[in-house]
Formats: structure tokens, sequence, C-alpha cells
């Protein structure tokens, strides 16, 4: 069992500020593909990754609320998943979306933390 990077992914109304600010930082920001028909004075969201890890802020809106996620990207989700198991905890999953096998669980104070592993065969998600 190996963790292999970290993602946060923020969903606020202030996301365009948030981009704005990390990219000030100097964090690089991923190029996105802008959907068709989209006006360019649309935020999209915004990528900043660092290794095998990275930064996703999105603008809340419907289907989208805020909130903050702790994503953590492992080698084998279903052995953290059996890990957690045996340690008390109850993960939901796995689902298998985005070439990814993803678990979700709930922590104190109300932490959403997902943990995922790429399904084999598959691309880099996101």
């Amino acid at each position: 069992m190996k963790v292999l990077g970290i993602r946060y992914c923020a969903v606020s109304p202030e996301a365009r500020a948030i981009a704005e600010f990390l990219g000030k930082l100097g964090l690089p920001e991923r190029t996105m593909e802008r959907p068709v028909g989209l006006a360019p004075e649309v935020f999209m969201g915004a990528v900043f990754p660092a290794g095998e890890s990275w930064v996703e802020i999105w603008e809340e809106g419907e289907g989208m609320p805020a909130g903050t996620m702790l994503q953590v990207l492992v080698d084998d989700a279903d052995a953290f998943a059996d890990h957690a198991r045996a340690n008390g905890l109850s993960p939901k999953g796995p689902m298998d979306m985005h070439g990814e096998r993803i678990y979700f669980a709930t922590g104190p104070g109300g932490l959403q933390v997902s943990f995922q592993s790429k399904l084999p065969g598959a691309d880099d998600a996101v």
C-alpha cells in the first residue's frame, strides 16, 4: 500500500478569485479545452498540477455544492478500503469513473475524503 499523491478539491463561489490567487503564487495551471459555445468570460475551473498531486478549483453551481474534498491517490484503492474497514472505518464504494477506482469516507468535522487508484489500462484522469 502506497500513497502516490494528494489532490485538494475546492468548490466555491469564490473559485475564480482562488484560482487567480494560486496563479499569482506561482502555481502552474493546466490548460483545459474550453467546451464549444462556452463564452470566454465564463470561469470553467482550474487545475494546478504538481507531479502526481494537484489542486482543483471549481465554481459552485447546480450539481456542484460548495465544499472541499481531500483526494488521496493510492496504488491500490481496494487494499486501502480493506485496511480502512479493518480499522473500524466504513468507506463507501467502489465507484469506477474517470479511469479510476474510487472510495469515499467522511472524516471528523465532516471532512470529505476520497481515495482512488488508476484502473488497469486507463489513461490519466482529469
